[in-house]
C-alpha cells in the first residue's frame, strides 16, 4: 500500500489486491472534478483551450495520479517512478493542475498559464515543466517513447510501469502499430497503453475520417493483452489498472481501450464536435462550472 498527501490535505491510498473503498471513490471522483474545474480557469486565461479533450479522459488522470501510478509528493525526478506518456498532449491543461497538487511545482505557475514567458504551454515540455516525462504535440510519438524509457530501464536492471494515454485518432498513425509490435516482440509487460475511445478528432468522427475497428481484435493480433472498460467509471476503470499494474505473471504489454464521451459532463460539447478548440465567455464559463460542480461522474 502507498499513501500519497495532496495539497488539499487530502489522503490517496493505492491498493491493488482489492475493490475500491467509498471513500477512496469519492476522493477519486471530486480530483476528476478538479481536474475539469481547473480546466475551465486555466483556458479562461489562454482564451482558448482543449476543453473536451480534457473532459474525456479527467476520470483517467485521477485514477492514474492519485491511485495507480507509483510517484512521491514533490519529487518529479524520483529515478524508480511510473511514468506517464501522453499522446494526446492538446490534453496537457488537465494535467498541469495535477502536477502542481503533487508539488512537483510552484502551483502560482498555473496563473501564467501559455503567457509569454512561462513553462506551461498548450502542449507538455518535458524540459520546461518538472513532472512531464515525454513532451507531446505531434500525435504517433508517445507508445514509442514509452517502449524505449522501458528498454532502458530493463538495461539499467529498473523496475517502473510506463502508462501511455492515446486518442483514438492517434490509432490513425503508423508508428503507434510499429510501437505495438515492438513493444510485444520486446516483451514490455509493464507497458500500460490506454486509449481515450472517444470516438471524435478535429476533423470529425473518428469512424468517418478513418476507421479503425475492430480495436481490441487489432491490439490482440499485435500481441498485447486487451481489456474495455467504461472510462468514466472509476470505480471500474482504477480497479482494471490496479489489476493491470499488480499483475506480474503476464508477459505481454497490456491495452486499455477506455470508453469516453468527448467533453464529458457538459451536454452541448458532448454532441458538437467544434469544441475539440473553443473559448467559453464569462457567463457561459460560470454556467458550465456550475454543472460541473453538481455532475454524477461515476454511473
Amino acid at each position: 500500500m502507498s499513501v500519497r498527501q495532496t495539497l488539499g490535505g487530502h489522503l490517496s491510498v493505492a491498493r491493488n489486491d482489492d475493490l475500491l473503498s467509498g471513500e477512496q471513490l469519492a476522493f477519486l471522483e471530486e480530483r476528476a472534478r478538479f481536474v475539469r474545474l481547473e480546466t475551465l480557469r486555466l483556458i479562461s486565461i489562454a482564451k482558448v483551450g482543449h476543453y473536451t479533450s480534457v473532459f474525456s479522459c479527467a476520470e483517467i488522470f485521477a485514477a492514474l495520479y492519485y491511485d495507480v501510478m507509483r510517484l512521491r509528493r514533490g519529487e518529479p525526478a524520483w529515478v524508480d517512478r511510473d511514468r506517464f506518456l501522453m499522446g494526446k498532449g492538446h490534453a496537457a491543461v488537465g494535467l498541469f493542475p495535477i502536477l502542481a497538487d503533487l508539488g512537483f511545482f510552484d502551483p502560482a505557475w498555473l496563473e501564467s498559464y501559455t503567457r509569454l514567458g512561462s513553462p506551461l504551454g498548450d502542449h507538455p515540455d518535458m524540459t520546461k515543466v518538472p513532472g512531464v516525462d515525454f513532451s507531446s504535440g505531434s500525435i504517433g510519438h508517445a507508445l514509442s517513447n514509452g517502449v524505449g524509457m522501458l528498454l532502458g530501464a530493463r538495461f539499467q536492471k529498473r523496475d517502473f510501469n510506463a502508462f501511455v494515454l492515446l486518442g483514438d485518432g492517434e490509432m490513425q498513425e503508423g508508428q503507434v502499430w510499429e510501437a505495438a509490435l515492438s513493444a510485444a516482440a520486446h516483451g514490455l509487460s509493464n507497458l500500460v497503453a490506454i486509449v481515450d475511445r472517444n470516438g471524435y478528432q478535429l476533423d470529425g468522427k473518428v469512424d468517418d475520417v478513418m476507421a479503425i475497428e475492430p480495436l481490441d481484435e487489432k491490439w490482440r493480433a499485435f500481441g498485447w493483452e486487451v481489456h474495455t472498460v467504461d472510462g468514466h467509471d472509476l470505480a471500474a476503470l482504477t480497479t482494471l489498472l490496479r489489476k493491470v499494474k499488480a499483475d506480474r505473471a503476464r508477459t505481454k504489454p497490456c491495452c486499455i481501450i477506455a470508453r469516453t464521451v468527448k467533453g464529458k459532463g457538459i451536454d452541448y460539447m458532448e454532441t458538437e464536435p467544434g469544441w475539440h478548440l473553443g473559448y467559453l465567455g464569462a457567463e457561459d464559463e460560470a454556467k458550465a462550472r456550475e454543472t460541473i460542480l453538481n455532475m454524477v461522474i461515476s454511473q
